[in-house]
C-alpha cells in the first residue's frame, strides 16, 4: 500500500494520466486549447480515487490542469510561430486584459457559483459547434475582430473564464476568432500563444490558494509536499507532461495538414462533446 491504494490502483492511474497526457497534448497542437477540457474531468476521477475530499477535489484539478498546460501550449505556440501562423497583433493588444483576467479568475472562483459559468460555457460551445459543423456563414459578429475597448473586454473574459475552468484559453480566442471570419487555421495558432499567457499565472495563483488545504487535510497525502504544491498535484503533473509535448508537435502537423473545413468540423464536433459533459454535470447536480 502507498498512499492508502495498492500497486494495481497505482499502475492504472499512472496509466490512465500519461493517455491523457498524450492526447491533451495532441488536441493543444490541433485545436490551440490546450488540452483542459480533457485533463480536468480525468485528473477529477484520479483524485477521487486517491481520496482527496470533495471540498478540494476540483479546485486541485484546475490548478493540476493550468500547471500541465504550460509546457504543452510553449510547445505548441512554437511549433505554430515557426509556420507563421500566430497573429501577434492580438497578443499584443490582449496581453494585459487576459493577465488582469486571470488574476480576477484566481478570486472569483472563491466566490461565484460554479453552475453559471458552466451554463455559459455550454451556450457558446454549442452555438459556436453548430456554426462551425453547418457551416452557416452568416452567424458572425462581423468581418474582423473590434478595436479599441471592446477588443480588451474581449480578453479580459477570455482570461477570467479560462483560469475558472482551467483551460488554456483556446476555446473562446478560437470562438471569437472564428465569429470575427478570421481562419480557423490562424486562430488556432493564436490560440496557442494565449494559452502560455493564462497558464503561468493560473498555475501560480492556484499553488498559492491551495496552500492552506494541506494544513486543513494533513491526513490526504495528495495534497501534502512533495505530492503537491497547493492546488498543482506535482505527481499527475509529472505523469502527464512529458507524453503531451511529445504529442504537441504531432497536432500541430495535423492541424496544417486538414483543409479548413475539416478542421472547421472537427473543432465544432470537439466543442459539442466539451459542452455536453457540462451538461451532463448540470443535470446530475455536480
Amino acid at each position: 500500500m502507498v498512499a492508502g491504494l495498492d500497486i494495481k490502483e497505482i499502475v492504472e492511474l499512472a496509466l490512465l494520466l500519461i493517455a491523457t497526457g498524450a492526447l491533451s497534448g495532441f488536441l493543444a497542437g490541433v485545436f490551440g486549447i490546450g488540452g483542459g477540457a480533457i485533463l480536468v474531468p480525468v485528473f477529477y476521477e484520479c483524485f477521487r480515487i486517491a481520496g482527496v475530499p470533495l471540498e478540494v477535489r476540483m479546485p486541485l484539478c484546475v490548478g493540476t490542469s493550468l500547471a500541465v498546460i504550460i509546457p504543452t501550449s510553449i510547445r505548441s505556440f512554437q511549433a505554430h510561430y515557426k509556420r507563421g501562423a500566430v497573429d501577434m497583433a492580438i497578443l499584443r493588444v490582449w496581453w494585459v486584459p487576459i493577465l488582469i483576467g486571470v488574476i480576477a479568475g484566481s478570486v472569483v472562483a472563491r466566490v461565484a457559483p460554479e453552475r453559471l459559468f458552466k451554463i455559459v460555457f455550454v451556450g457558446v460551445a454549442w452555438s459556436a459547434a453548430a456554426r462551425l459543423v453547418f457551416a452557416r456563414e452568416g452567424w458572425k459578429f462581423g468581418d474582423d475582430l473590434p478595436k479599441g475597448p471592446l477588443m480588451r473586454v474581449y480578453g479580459f473574459c477570455v482570461g477570467i473564464l479560462s483560469t475558472l475552468m482551467g483551460i488554456g484559453g483556446g476555446l473562446f480566442s478560437n470562438l471569437l476568432m472564428t465569429f470575427y471570419s478570421r481562419p480557423i487555421h490562424q486562430a488556432v495558432a493564436t490560440s496557442s500563444a494565449l494559452a502560455v499567457l493564462i497558464s503561468i499565472p493560473g498555475a501560480l495563483g492556484y499553488v498559492y490558494a491551495g496552500w492552506p488545504a494541506a494544513a486543513s487535510y494533513p491526513t490526504v497525502a495528495a495534497l501534502q509536499v512533495p505530492f503537491a504544491l497547493g492546488y498543482v498535484s506535482l505527481i499527475g503533473a509529472v505523469l502527464v507532461m512529458p507524453m503531451s509535448l511529445v504529442t504537441a508537435p504531432l497536432g500541430v502537423k495535423a492541424a496544417h495538414a486538414m483543409s479548413k473545413r475539416m478542421l472547421e468540423v472537427a473543432f465544432g464536433c470537439y466543442l459539442f462533446i466539451v459542452g455536453s459533459r457540462f451538461v451532463l454535470s448540470l443535470l446530475g447536480g455536480q
